[in-house]
C-alpha cells in the first residue's frame, strides 16, 4: 500500500527511490511531528543502508516541493509533518515536547476579523501556543 506522501511524491513527479519510500512511509506514519533525527532512526530501523545524510536530502527535498511542512517550535530543531489536508494550529506542551494538532472556528474567525481592522485580507497564518499542563492538586502534596 502506497502512503499518502509517497503519492504526493508522484504527483508532483519526483523520483521514488527505495531509501525515499522508506522516509516517505516513517512521516506518513508519524503523528508526532517528527525531527531529522527520529525520522533517520525509524527509517534505519526499516533499512538500515539509510544514512542520516540521505534523510537530511530526502526531507530538504520533500520540504522543497511543498510536500512536507517544516515547523520550528522554539526547540532548535526542526520539526516536520506532512502537508496537511486541511488547516490546522498548534499546541506545544513544553515539558513533554508533544505536538498537538487543533482546530478552532473562533480562533479562525478572530483572525480575520484583525486582518480586515488592520486593512488586510487574510491569506494565510500559522498559530502555535506554547503551554505546559496545569498542575492540578500537586502544590498542596509539594508544601505538606
Amino acid at each position: 500500500m502506497i502512503s499518502r506522501l509517497e503519492q504526493l511524491c508522484r504527483d508532483k513527479g519526483l523520483k521514488m527511490t527505495e531509501q525515499r519510500r522508506v522516509i516517505a512511509r516513517v512521516l506518513s506514519a508519524s503523528a508526532d511531528h517528527p525531527d531529522v533525527e527520529k525520522v533517520y532512526r525509524r527509517a534505519a530501523a526499516v533499512d538500515p543502508n539509510i544514512s542520516i545524510a540521505t534523510v537530511y536530502r530526502t526531507v530538504r527535498l520533500f520540504e522543497e516541493a511543498n510536500i512536507l511542512a517544516r515547523h520550528d517550535f522554539g526547540e532548535g530543531r526542526a520539526r516536520y509533518e506532512e502537508i496537511p489536508k486541511s488547516h490546522h494550529d498548534h499546541l506545544i506542551d513544553l515539558k513533554s515536547g508533544r505536538v498537538i494538532e487543533f482546530r478552532n472556528e473562533e480562533i479562525e474567525k478572530l483572525q480575520e476579523i484583525v486582518a480586515r481592522q488592520l486593512g488586510f485580507e487574510l491569506v494565510g497564518h500559522r498559530l502555535e501556543l506554547y503551554a505546559v499542563p496545569k498542575n492540578r492538586g500537586s502544590e498542596s502534596s509539594e508544601k505538606g
